[in-house]
């Protein structure tokens, strides 16, 4: 199996245990920088074209795209990584989180150096194949050679990131089609199956309160 084969939802289940993604969703700051960014996209049917990176370099930029929507790239459920501004919500972080700063730079570097050696052109402007070769390489730790280390490295901390990002804005939401966040009108207490699966009843827990 490649990434090419893995869907959004089996990112989700291969990231559940994910420290860096749980801090980084649990954020309250970053969570509402990443929502705003994907409000405007939202708004506008895009991310805005004019949005100018803080951290990342022209050249980058595109590197960092690319790879964000070879992470999660548009299905006939939901978006893309970039319709969700996940490239302007990494921006965000490299900026919150000055120590993330030099291990990107190295890791899109060290993405770029492999691309030009392998293929000899820029991994952006690469052809996909040529990309997913490359990723194929480091997109799996307990599979990866040695020499392919810094990139399995940098690989995980971007895939984190980008599936934070993703699932904290509102398109990815609407991708889990998560239901909190909702005012309530009623509440009728929790369903009988679930008691039931429990073991408990609301009589138990009064008791216990009791």
């Amino acid at each position: 199996m490649t990434p090419r084969d893995i869907s959004r939802r089996r990112v989700v289940a291969l990231l559940a245990a994910a420290p860096l993604a749980q801090f980084a969703i649990a954020c309250g700051g970053v969570e509402r920088a990443s929502q705003q960014a994907a409000d405007s996209a939202l708004a506008s049917g895009a991310p805005d074209p004019n949005f100018k990176p803080a951290f990342f370099t022209a050249d980058e930029w595109p590197q960092v795209r690319t790879l964000a929507d070879m992470i999660i790239p548009k299905d006939d459920h939901s978006g893309s990584a970039t319709d969700a501004a996940v490239p302007e919500f990494l921006d965000f972080m490299m900026g919150a989180y000055p120590y993330m700063q030099e291990p990107m730079r190295t890791g899109l570097t060290w993405l770029n150096t492999q691309s030009r050696e392998r293929f000899s052109v820029a991994f952006a402007d690469a052809p996909a194949d040529q990309r997913a070769k490359i990723l194929d390489d480091i997109a799996w730790a307990d599979q990866a050679t040695e020499s392919m280390k810094p990139g399995v490295e940098f690989f995980a901390r971007f895939r984190d990131l980008t599936a934070s990002g993703f699932w904290s804005s509102r398109i990815g939401w609407e991708d889990l089609e998560y239901q909190g966040n909702r005012a309530l009108t009623s509440w009728d207490g929790c369903p009988q199956p679930a008691l039931a699966k429990m073991g408990v009843t609301y009589n138990d827990r009064v008791s216990e309160r009791s």
